[in-house]
């Protein structure tokens, strides 16, 4: 899945940018607050006289900080309701405060009946709150596995990895405090949060948080330079054109890739997002392969092909401004659910229309989910206006929809996903050509069983990719007819040999090793 190294490089920062607007959204914030909060922070570590390398962890630092955050967005929504309205709720109130307690209590399942909601409230009472601290902990590492894997030298990582430590120590996962945080993470919480606070209360507002805080979340000597010349930090951040001024203010140590680099990029960052929903692990994975076996089929050009796998690996990324309560809800959704699903697509071409390098494949996912006979989204056009690459990718998209399960329904066969697809394409939904195209490839498809990564057995696997797809203990037992205990079990000797310690890191193991989705689901 590697493009070549001809031609022009491209700028890491740009996608990482890209990125983060996703990361906003998924936050409640508007677009461009971690792209402001990256502005702050080079300030601040302008003013205390930090080189190049150091304003390089500094500027990745920023960009990346929450990217891990949506990676359990699906046991959010299952303790809390809505996970955008659980995480906007962080800058409200300070960090392991009672305040900050009784807000998350309040959402309890939330969008549910009452009883319902008592459940979940005694399930949370028994463990809720351990697992809580473990997936904020999680976020950090994940970020960390990001950062390595879009190669960003090993400062960045060390930086992103303690992004949650305090300086009074009372962070996550708690391990460091005072100077041994890298001084990266401490100017990038400083600047996350009095960021907000400047957005929305102006640098008085600013000022007053940090000062409240300095000496307990905050380095009290950040603190001081920043009070000392607030000025110097927070003019003009509302006139300045936000990603142009980030793109331009990455140090020149900045990381630039090959084609076959940036290949790689889109694939660690599709991996990151399909982690949003257990319901998609991989999705974009699979989808890639199938619009470049369908292209080479309809005899697109080897530039055309390239850029249709890469529009591929990110008509996703949307999904980071819609809650799981409506990627994961097991029932009908709402019309006002189904029209926050409609501006998914559109999401994604917001999210990456700035970048000179990722418009075109913007143009291209926007108008994956439109169809030929205009009843599709985000804006119902008709067959002259959908491109051909985007009919390619809406009908490998539907296909691998079909066959992954979803909160809804079981996943369908192959047999059953072409029998759907054709049907598309008889009633005008769906261009032909590229349903024919997109089946030929998915019909080629060898069922095999490879030696599990890891030393994983045959049954660790198969608990594996039920455990990705966000099943419990009891829910694996049941699917494989064994017993709750020997299904835990089975889940510790899969942690223990992988490495990992949440669904969410198990998830992305299984999608980089080929267990997601199965080669089983795609037989036609």
């Amino acid at each position: 899945m590697s493009g070549s190294d001809a031609g022009p490089r491209m700028r890491l920062a740009e996608l990482v940018a890209a990125l983060s607007l996703g990361v906003d959204l998924g936050f409640g914030q508007p677009m461009e607050h971690v792209l402001r909060q990256c502005l702050i922070a080079l300030r601040l570590a302008e003013r205390i006289g930090l080189g190049e390398e150091e304003r390089l962890a500094v500027y990745y630092t920023a960009l990346l900080v929450n990217v891990g955050c949506h990676s359990d967005a699906h046991e959010q929504a299952k303790w809390f309701g809505d996970d955008i309205v659980l995480k906007s709720g962080k800058y409200r109130y300070e960090q392991r405060s009672l305040a900050a307690a009784t807000s998350a209590l309040r959402l309890i399942g939330s969008g549910n009946p009452p009883l319902h909601r008592f459940r979940v409230g005694l399930e949370f009472t028994l463990g809720g709150f351990r697992e809580v601290d473990r997936m904020i902990s999680g976020h950090a590492a994940l970020a960390r596995l990001l950062a390595q894997r879009l190669g960003l030298p090993e400062a960045v990582q060390q930086a992103v990895a303690s992004s949650y430590e305090q300086w009074d120590g009372r962070g996550w996962p708690g391990r460091l405090k005072g100077e041994a945080v890298p001084v990266a993470s401490r100017l990038t919480q400083l600047a996350e949060f009095t960021e907000v606070a400047h957005r929305l209360g102006g640098t008085g507002a600013a000022l007053a948080l940090a000062r409240r805080r300095a000496g307990g979340q905050f380095d009290p000597r950040l603190v001081a330079v920043l009070c000392q010349s607030p000025e110097a930090v927070f003019d003009g951040l509302d006139a300045v054109q936000t990603w142009d001024a980030v793109i331009a203010a990455e140090p020149s140590l900045g990381v630039w890739l090959t084609g076959a680099q940036f290949d790689e990029a889109l694939v660690a960052v599709a991996d990151f997002v399909d982690l949003k929903s257990p319901y998609t692990a991989g999705h974009a994975r699979a989808v890639a392969a199938l619009v470049t076996g369908a292209a080479d089929t309809l005899g697109l050009t080897v530039a055309e092909t390239e850029e249709l796998r890469r529009a591929a690996l990110v008509h996703g990324l949307g999904r980071l401004g819609v809650s799981n309560a409506i990627w994961d809800k097991p029932g009908p959704l709402g019309m006002g659910e189904r029209e926050r699903v409609r501006m998914q697509p559109y999401l994604t071409e917001r999210m990456l229309c700035q970048s000179p390098m990722l418009a075109p494949l913007g143009a291209i996912a926007v108008q994956h989910r439109e169809r030929l006979d205009g009843s599709g989204y985000p804006r119902a056009l008709r067959a002259p206006a959908i491109s051909r690459p985007a009919r390619i990718l809406g009908a490998a998209d539907a296909y691998q929809s079909m066959i992954e399960p979803r909160p809804y329904r079981e996943a369908l066969t192959g047999r059953q996903a072409a029998v759907e697809l054709n049907a598309d394409a008889a009633a005008g939904r769906l261009d032909a050509q590229a349903v024919g195209a997109v089946l030929a490839v998915a019909g080629h498809r060898v069922s095999h069983r490879a030696p599990g990564p890891a030393g994983l057995t045959v049954r660790e696997i198969d608990v594996l990719r039920l455990l990705a797809r966000g099943c419990s203990s009891r829910e694996i037992a049941t699917r494989l007819v064994i017993s709750p205990k020997t299904a835990r079990n089975h889940i510790e000797h899969i942690y223990g040999k992988i490495g990992a310690s949440s669904r969410a890191a198990a998830c992305l193991f299984a999608v980089q090793n080929g267990l997601l989705p199965q080669p089983e689901e795609s037989a036609a």
